[in-house]
């Protein structure tokens, strides 16, 4: 193997009727791991982590509830085990963020934590204070090689968005985190680096909101970053032209080199 990959994608809504094309989308990338945001305890996505399980990625770790399937969750799949890792100063939202070690072999670095968040909206009134907790358990890390991804909701001011709606606070909180643990985007292809993973469905205007930050155990390795909207191939919706016909999101891939 040449290099450990990781994909990071929000599925929207569970995945629904779109789950197999997920799948064989997710196939196509052949991660070593995925985070995927807004996974539920639904049906579909008990089906989509299923699936992946037959892929090699079957060691998962879920902040899912089938009693409360409409509620939006994470999914960590691995083809190594995952432990559950506690984090300092974590955010309070069980729902939306894990942080699990994955075994991963010494030829391939070794272990590395791999943290997946799905940051609340704005009129939710959580979302500053998660974003608080996210950066301040940065601060607090001792727990070796790690990386961070999901789904932020946040940017920077005239970077990130092609019309203005992050302020000051997100740019700030972008830019501390790119501090501390570098965003991967941003580490590869310079501070103007535009690339927007969401567009809004009434005025079509593209945001980045889906980020890579690596922690300095794991950034020398950094190899390539790029985001991708998911394509299906079977009859569901083969030929279509849009983008969004996966997910609203387009999936994050990130690329690391094994050791020297």
């Amino acid at each position: 193997m040449t290099r450990l990959r990781i994909v990071a994608w929000n599925i929207r809504a569970g995945g629904g009727r779109r789950a197999d094309g997920i799948v064989e989308q997710i196939a196509r990338w052949a991660p070593d791991a995925v985070a995927l945001s807004e996974f539920r305890g639904t049906p579909p996505s008990r089906a989509i982590a299923e699936a992946l399980a037959t892929l090699g990625l079957r060691y998962q770790r879920t902040t899912a509830d089938a009693r409360d399937p409409r509620v939006n969750a994470l999914l960590v799949a691995a083809r190594w085990p995952l432990r559950r890792v506690a984090v300092r100063r974590a955010p309070v939202d069980r729902r939306r963020w894990i942080m699990a070690r994955v075994g991963a072999p010494d030829d391939l670095g070794g272990p590395f934590a791999l943290g997946a968040m799905h940051v609340p909206n704005f009129v939710t009134g959580r979302k500053l204070p998660f974003l608080d907790a996210v950066y301040a358990s940065v601060r607090a890390w001792r727990g070796g090689p790690a990386l961070l991804v999901g789904d932020t909701n946040t940017g920077r001011m005239g970077v990130d968005e092609e019309t203005a709606v992050f302020d000051r606070r997100h740019h700030d909180w972008m830019d501390a985190m790119h501090g501390r643990w570098p965003d991967a985007l941003r580490q590869l292809h310079g501070d103007e680096a535009r690339a927007y993973t969401w567009y809004s469905p009434n005025g079509g205007n593209g945001f980045r909101l889906d980020e890579a930050f690596v922690g300095p155990g794991l950034l020398p390795r950094l190899r390539a970053v790029h985001h991708e909207w998911g394509a299906p191939m079977s009859n569901d919706g083969a030929g279509s032209a849009r983008r969004d016909v996966l997910s609203d999101h387009a999936a994050l891939i990130v690329d690391f080199a094994p050791p020297p």
